[in-house]
């Protein structure tokens, strides 16, 4: 067995450049690993012609319902890395990271494979999702693009405390909706804020919430639906987290 881990990623700030002809989303964007982190057990199953994948959700402070929202077997990013990587294995994923959250933890799983696998072609990882290229790296990047041309820059050590509302965005539904809307700019470094307060209004009492308690106006990590401060603001319902370098190859 081998045992892996998958940093979540943060996006610090996200501007959206443009629109490909197909429909991808050109981006601007700094992210950061966090010292939140899925565990992932790899066994040997080669020779049964087959890949499997089972998912383990851990206790999480914020009570968030993950139960039906990661897909097993071959509708998940760990079998599609699997896949790219042309191997056969057993993978059982233990989350800490609450999926559509905009957190990257289906991403950071996919990249803790493919980094295992020694596999580098961020163009390729891009096809699996726009994070991937980002957390297969790891540490802290400008990431641009659709996700896969990634910059590195110097590692800072910093502490966020995250508020991550039970329920989850829906990041194609948030960027179609940002499109419908006119492609509105946000007024607080992520360019999705409008169209993600609009599909989701409740979050706005998330916000309030975390702002009132750091006396700072909450940033929204990526597509949503995690808020988050810079410093450390513990309580009940906030999980406080730090940045981390980018991990050796597994």
């Amino acid at each position: 067995m081998i045992n892996l881990y998958a940093p979540a990623k943060l996006t610090l700030s996200l501007e959206i450049k443009g629109i490909r002809d197909d429909g991808y989303h050109l981006i601007e964007a700094e992210m950061v690993s966090l010292d939140l982190m899925d565990e992932l057990e790899i066994h040997d199953e080669r020779g049964n012609g087959s890949i499997k994948v089972s998912t383990e959700y851990l206790d999480q402070p914020w009570g968030f319902d993950t139960e039906s929202s990661v897909p097993d077997n071959e509708n998940n990013l760990v079998s599609k890395a699997l896949n790219l990587l042309n191997v056969e294995k057993s993978v059982h994923i233990r989350k800490k990271i609450p999926p559509g959250t905009g957190l990257g933890g289906g991403s950071a799983d996919a990249a803790a494979v493919l980094r295992w696998g020694g596999f580098e072609d961020l163009v390729a990882a891009s096809q699996l999702g726009a994070d991937v290229p980002f957390c297969l790296q790891g540490g802290r990047s400008i990431v641009a693009g659709i996700g896969e041309k990634i910059t590195p820059v110097a590692y800072r050590e910093q502490t966020f405390t995250l508020l991550i509302p039970p329920f989850s965005c829906s990041t194609v539904e948030v960027y179609e909706h940002w499109d419908r809307i006119g492609g509105p700019r946000g007024d607080n470094g992520n360019d999705l804020e409008p169209a993600v307060l609009d599909l989701y209004p409740e979050l706005e009492k998330w916000r309030d919430q975390l702002g009132e308690a750091a006396g700072v106006s909450p940033r929204l990590a990526g597509s949503g639906s995690t808020w988050f401060v810079e410093g450390s603001f513990p309580q009940k319902g906030h999980h406080v987290v730090s940045t981390i370098a980018a991990l050796e190859q597994n």
